[in-house]
Order: C-alpha cells, then sequence, then structure tokens
C-alpha cells in the first residue's frame, strides 16, 4: 500500500477578506511590521532581524549544537541531521504546493490596498512598507515556519522533550545580538512565528499553519523514514 505524502498535509483555509481574523492579522503586522513608523520595541526589532537571514544554515547549525550537547555518537548525529533535513524538504515542498493553491497576497500589498478589500475594519496606507523586502512569491503558507516546525517536531520526537537547551547564531549585520540560547524547542518555534509578523512580511494566521503543517510533515517523516535499527 503506498505511503500517503507528506504533501497532501494542506493548510485550511485563510479567513476570508470580511471577516474580523483577517482585520485583527490586518491590525497587527501593518502596526508591528512597518518599516517607518512602527510599534515594534527595538528587542522585538532586533530579534526579527535575527531570524531574517539564512534560516536553513542557523538550523542546520544549531543541530550540530544540540547533537554535541547531547553526546550523540557518529551514528545517531547522522540519523539526525538527515531526518531533519528531510522532514525539511518535505514541509518546504508542502508549503510551495499551497502558496500556489491559495495564491495569497502579502501585507504590502494588502495594507496599502485596504481600503479597497471589502472588509470596512481594516484602513489603507498607500505608503507603508515592511520591514524588509518582500519576498517574490505567495504568503500562504509561511516557508520560515514550516522549516522551523518541521525542525522543532523532528527534535522533539528524536529526543523524547521539548525541553531542549541549544544554540542559535545568525549571520545578518542588522541584528546586534548574534547568538541565542533556548530551553525548549517550542520556544524558537513561537519566536518564528513572531518575527515573520515584526518583518512585515507574513500575517499571524499564515505563521501558525504554518508551524502546524511542518510539524504534520515532520511527524510523518519521522514515522516512515530512517527508522532505528536494534543492535
Amino acid at each position: 500500500m503506498p505511503l500517503k505524502s507528506p504533501t497532501r498535509y494542506r493548510a485550511p483555509k485563510p479567513p476570508v477578506l470580511h471577516s474580523a481574523r483577517y482585520a485583527q492579522d490586518y491590525d497587527e503586522v501593518k502596526a508591528l511590521g512597518a518599516r517607518f513608523n512602527s510599534a515594534r520595541t527595538a528587542e522585538q526589532t532586533d530579534l526579527a532581524y535575527f531570524y531574517s537571514g539564512n534560516f536553513f544554515a542557523m538550523w542546520n547549525q544549531g543541530l550540530r549544537d544540540m547533537a554535541a550537547r547531547q553526546g550523540l555518537n557518529i551514528g545517531d548525529s547522522a540519523r539526525l541531521l538527515a531526518l531533519a533535513n528531510l522532514a525539511v524538504a518535505d514541509a518546504v515542498i508542502t508549503c510551495w504546493a499551497d502558496k500556489l493553491y491559495y495564491n495569497l497576497w502579502r501585507p504590502l500589498t494588502v495594507i496599502r490596498e485596504g481600503d479597497n478589500d471589502t472588509n470596512h475594519h481594516t484602513v489603507g496606507d498607500p505608503t507603508w512598507e515592511p520591514l524588509i523586502n518582500t519576498p517574490p512569491y505567495p504568503d500562504y503558507t509561511s516557508g520560515a515556519n514550516n522549516v522551523t516546525g518541521a525542525m522543532t517536531r523532528t527534535l522533539e520526537l528524536f529526543f523524547g522533550t521539548d525541553n531542549m537547551t541549544f544554540t542559535l547564531t545568525t549571520a545578518v549585520p542588522q541584528a546586534v545580538q548574534k547568538t541565542r540560547t533556548y530551553k525548549r524547542l517550542s520556544d524558537a518555534a513561537e519566536d518564528m512565528v513572531d518575527v515573520r509578523i515584526w518583518l512585515g512580511i507574513h500575517f499571524r494566521t499564515e505563521d501558525e499553519a504554518a508551524r502546524k503543517q511542518g510539524s504534520q510533515v515532520a511527524k510523518w517523516v519521522f514515522k516512515h523514514f530512517l527508522l532505528p535499527v536494534n543492535d
């Protein structure tokens, strides 16, 4: 019997334009994701920049850090890195399938057209800009959160706990704090949800759906591939 493809973990439909949830997401990213006159704190801005670089490289460095901290041998370390990156690859495929399926606009377009979106609770701003440049592909779901969801879920399944001490390092020049140490995998995943809003490039619904999507894919991969072999 063929295995179920992880790309079938399609995210639920995003909020409709006239909904209260859409207006709530809209107002949040408009206030906290703006390049100018933002409601972000300096700490939030620094964390947003921290995660605005190559998170594939960041997380693989984090994987090596965790493998060393846990004293894994070369075989277990190789299995961990392979499982995590296999889950991430499938999560990215799943994410892009949804991006092309839903083809949802980004905050940059939404907020500039806020007076024309059929929701009377949204107020448009034709001069609004996000903190960083908007990626040139659709919004729903978030690639960064799919990757992070897949990574953190794989690690949780591999080690059997969310309580993991690990360090992540960024190479983004704008980030003041270059290294961050976490005590829980879920804390890093929650940060990634927030920072994509603070960067002005995603809505919260998209981030939360992607985190769940990546986690589901990781669970599927962990169950079907690179299974441990008894000595």
